[in-house]
């Protein structure tokens, strides 16, 4: 048995969720017994910082390196908030923040950038870290993303059933799982879909003046009527259908998207009410797309990440994705608030025992590698 810290802050940067798990096995016989989970806040100065960087912001080297340091002092200040009252945690896996991703162009490598060193962190918990996941799938020629596909394998895969583990975090993602998996194959599949939440908090942000971040259980979209129209022009974005392996981020659905959006909207004369429950089926729509490209429709989707708490958008997604059933990775026994911290803690713990993180067939890497960079304590 190992107890190790998940820290993980998506493209929304609303915060550091952590989790504090118990691990034992391996790949297909692990066990994950959650112990602690909470999401800490952003001080409000940092969380402005890191969301004009993501904007593209410039910053000069010395400011980048504080940028960097100050976030792993909160991620530091997370590990150890999140195991108070538990023996201390043996390993850190710290996804970090990501500031920017640019998938593969051509034959040039992807590029992306999470700050929140690993080296500061285990300097500041005196527990060892592993951070930079991504770097290793990037140099095997992989799009560094999706990361977590080969734990829905493990710990989603169903005898029976074909699975679709679908996130809705900032960005959507998918995992699809072939039923009575026994390894992970080329029967697996995943990719990013486009915005799961992003799109939908800058929006509510703006219209309700900066005084809510998000729209708590899709209420506000709930009581508008979407513009299929508008839906449907923005499906023409080639992102959409474009064939995976494929990644995005807030570099592409950013708050100059939402200002094209809006734009978009404005001949149309819809309410508040009307535009959030439209950015609302762009999100839908986007994900039932993209289903097309995989190799059958699943019997059940497992939805994880805030997206899943939203009741408007998972009632939109059970009737657009029928005849599965919709269901959240909770009712199978795993977090689906905490899922992505959950995957940074399974895949620091198989970096140090040299176990292969990432899938190929999701990826597009050329082989299956270790992820992460390990940094001693003290």
């Amino acid at each position: 048995m190992t107890r190790v810290i998940g820290l993980m802050s998506g493209t929304s940067v609303d915060g550091i969720d952590a989790a504090l798990v118990e691990l034992t096995g391996t790949e297909r016989d692990l066990q994950v017994k959650l112990l602690a989970a909470e999401t800490y806040p952003y001080p409000a100065d940092l969380r402005t910082k890191i969301l004009l960087v993501c904007g593209g912001s410039a910053l000069s080297i010395a400011e980048l390196a504080a940028l960097d340091d100050a976030i792993a002092g909160e991620f530091a200040q997370a590990a150890l908030a999140i195991q108070a009252g538990y023996p201390a945690a043996e390993l850190i896996g710290s996804h970090g923040q990501t500031v920017y991703h640019q998938p593969p162009v051509g034959r040039t490598l992807a590029y992306s950038l999470q700050l929140g060193r690993g080296a500061a962190i285990a300097q500041a918990t005196d527990i060892a870290t592993v951070s930079n996941f991504r770097a290793g799938d990037i140099a095997a020629g992989g799009q560094g993303a999706p990361l977590v596909s080969r734990i829905d394998v493990c710990l989603l895969s169903h005898p029976i059933h074909s699975r679709c583990v679908q996130n809705i975090g900032g960005i959507g993602n998918l995992t699809y799982l072939p039923p009575s998996s026994t390894e992970v194959s080329t029967g697996v599949k995943g990719w990013d879909t486009g915005p799961g939440n992003v799109l939908l908090d800058l929006a509510v942000q703006q219209l309700s003046g900066g005084t809510q971040t998000y729209d708590q259980d899709g209420a506000w979209a709930a009581t508008g009527t979407p513009c299929s129209e508008l839906v449907d022009q923005w499906l023409q974005h080639p992102f959409f259908r474009q064939l995976p392996p494929k990644s995005t981020g807030r570099e592409l659905f950013s708050p100059a998207y939402l200002k094209t959006c809006m734009a978009d909207a404005a001949g149309y004369s819809l309410s508040p009410a009307d535009l959030l429950a439209t950015l609302t089926e762009l999100t839908v729509a986007s994900i039932v797309l993209n289903y097309q490209f995989l190799p059958q429709w699943p019997d059940e989707v497992l939805l994880c990440g805030g997206g899943s708490r939203n009741t408007y958008l998972k009632q939109r997604l059970q009737a657009s994705l029928a005849p599965s059933s919709v269901l959240t990775t909770d009712d199978v026994g795993l977090s689906a608030d905490y899922k992505e911290a959950i995957a940074f803690a399974v895949l620091a713990y198989w970096r140090q025992h040299g176990i292969p993180g990432n899938v190929p067939s999701v990826t597009g890497a050329r082989l299956a590698v270790p992820l992460g960079e390990l940094y001693l304590a003290n």
